[in-house]
Parts: structure tokens; sequence; C-alpha cells
């Protein structure tokens, strides 16, 4: 098997997927969390400003789960069609709500009705909310397994899917998604609205703290499969160290209003967190809960050899293409929200 940097290319291609995907969760998380807390601004001008805050920057997050679903179909394509056939209703269900968001963000600005405006308000909540907690459970359930056959087919169905753990995993994104969100939010406001999320913040620690400690104990106890590698390999223990102290120095920057390294901190969490994940699938990427040897792993559900060298060289010079041009974009609109003739 063909390697680079001593690594073989099948779990370079695990690697750069994973990477794709930490990046969606980091950017596309705030603002999928700041929809998730629209609601809770009451005033016109306030609800004005938060979209505003992510105005420019929600749609180029997307661009990185496209990336993310072209990785996964270049790289492992029995692992794509097996992954959309299982989840073939919550992937649909996924797809419409991304769309409704957008529709609901680029049409509450074009009529100046309260009934109008109202109506978008709640599409955009909802489909943000909804889209964190897809998100989770699709995780929650490639976690934990899938039933499949030897062919990779599903032998399930769509309820099987609302586990008490991928559900648990779905609130617990959510809650990740909120945090995050409102950090983001709170950086990108002034006045009488950044006093009232200075309060969201807050509220939302202390949600995504219950709820990750509720998922860490259960896992611990119900879904043991998910320590095995690092319970076994004490090299692996700083890793969960890390992710403790960057949720520990999310609640004390939080505390100092120094919200800047607040967001960092929750990035680096996330980061960890799908780390973590990867560390303990690998080589397995859809493990098979009736039998482990129909599990799709990095070796046997991989292109040829010739496909993922060619493919690999594309994403060394893509993947960081996109990376500058996203912090190019972030680096254009620092700053707080203004607002103007062509704000949303």
């Amino acid at each position: 098997m063909e390697t680079f940097l001593g690594i073989d290319y099948p779990t370079w291609w695990f690697l750069v997927l994973g990477a794709v995907f930490t990046g969606y969760a980091i950017l596309d998380g705030f603002d999928l969390g700041a929809g998730a807390l629209h609601l809770f601004f009451k005033k016109e001008l306030s609800r004005r400003i938060a979209l505003n805050a992510i105005g420019p920057v929600w749609d180029g997050n997307e661009v990185w789960l496209v990336i993310g679903g072209g990785v996964l179909f270049a790289g492992f394509p029995k692992v794509y069609a097996s992954l959309l056939s299982a989840f073939y209703i919550p992937i649909m269900l996924f797809l419409v709500l991304l769309i409704f968001r957008a529709v609901s963000i680029e049409f509450r600005s074009k009529e100046p009705m309260a009934w109008w405006r109202m109506t978008w308000d709640i599409s955009y909540s909802v489909s943000s909310t909804l889209i964190a907690v897809l998100l989770g459970v699709v995780l929650g359930n490639v976690l934990l397994g899938i039933p499949m056959d030897k062919d990779g087919n599903y032998l399930g169905n769509w309820l099987e899917l609302l586990n008490p753990y991928s559900i648990m995993v779905g609130v617990a994104t959510l809650s990740l998604f909120m945090m995050h969100g409102a950090i983001y939010l709170v950086m990108k406001t002034e006045d009488k609205l950044y006093e009232k999320l200075t309060r969201l913040v807050q509220r939302s620690t202390i949600f995504f703290v219950i709820s990750i400690l509720m998922l860490s104990f259960y896992t611990l106890l119900y879904v043991p499969h998910l320590t095995k590698v690092i319970k076994d390999d004490p090299w692996m223990f700083p890793l969960p160290v890390v992710m403790i102290l960057a949720i520990a120095n999310i609640t004390r920057q939080v505390s100092k209003k120094k919200y800047v390294w607040a967001f960092v901190s929750s990035a680096i969490s996330m980061s960890v967190l799908l780390i973590i994940v990867a560390i303990e699938l690998y080589p397995t990427i859809l493990l098979s809960s009736g039998n482990p040897e129909y599990s799709l792993t990095v070796y046997n559900a991989s292109s040829s050899q010739k496909s993922l060298g060619i493919m690999l060289t594309i994403a060394a010079i893509g993947v960081p293409l996109v990376a500058v041009y996203t912090s190019f974009v972030f680096w254009t609109f620092k700053g707080k929200v203004k607002l103007d003739e062509t704000s949303y």
C-alpha cells in the first residue's frame, strides 16, 4: 500500500475528512447556534443585528459541508452509499431545513409587515435548531453503530435512528452550537443587545456543560466501545484532559467577558471532541452493530490507491485555498455590526 510521510493513503483521506467536518462544525456551528437563539430577541432591531452578524459568512460556512460530502464520496464511496441509504429520511429532512433556513434569511427583509417577518423568524429559528439536532442524531448513530448486512445495506428503519443515545448527542450538539453562537454574537454586538447576550452566553454555557456531562456519563456506562482505545492506551489520556480544560476555560473567559478567547476555547473543545471520536472509530468509519465484520473501514471502503493519490494532491491544494478565502471573509467583516440600507 502506498504511503506519504509514513501514513497510507486511506488514513490520509480519513484525516482530510475529519479536518473538513471539524471546520464545518466550528464555522457553521456558530451561525446555526445564532439561529437557534433568534427567537430570544424580542425587538426588531435586535433580530436584524443578530441576522447581520452572520449575514456575510453563513453561506460561505456551508461550503465546508459541500466539501465534506465530496471528500466522503471521492474517498470512501461505499460509506457514502451506505450512509445516505441508512439516513435517507434524516438527510432529506436536513436538506429541506437548509433550504428553509436560507429562504428565511433572504425573504425576511423583503416586506415590512410584522406577520411576514415573524413567519420567517420562526422558520429561521426552528430550522436552525432542527439542523443542529439532526447533525447530532446522525453522529450519535455513527458512534453507536447501525445494523448492516455484508454489502453495507441498512437493515433497520428510520425510527430506530431516534434512540436515546443519538437523541442525547443531538441535544448536546444543539447546546454546543447555541453556546458557540451566543459567544460569536456577543463579539459582534454592543449596547443593550450586548448586555442581553452576555446573559444568554452564561445560560447557554450552563446548558452545554450539563448536556456534555450527561452524555459523557451515559457513554462511559452504556457505550463502552467508544472509550476502549483511550482506556487501553495511556498515551491517549491527555486528549480528554485537554477537552475538559478547554471547556473549563470557556466558563473562565466568559466570567471575565473575554469573549474572543471563549470563542477560541469553544472551537478547541469542538476540535478535540471530534479528534477523540475519530480515534475511537479508526479504522472503522461506519460500524455494523449486528456483526462488526460487516463494518466499513478506511481500507475496505476506500477508492483505489491511484484515485486516492490524485485526489489527495487536489485536496492538499484546494482545502488550504478555501481556508484562506474563509479567513479573508472573516477579516473583511470583522468588528461590530452596523446596519445600513443593504442590511437584512
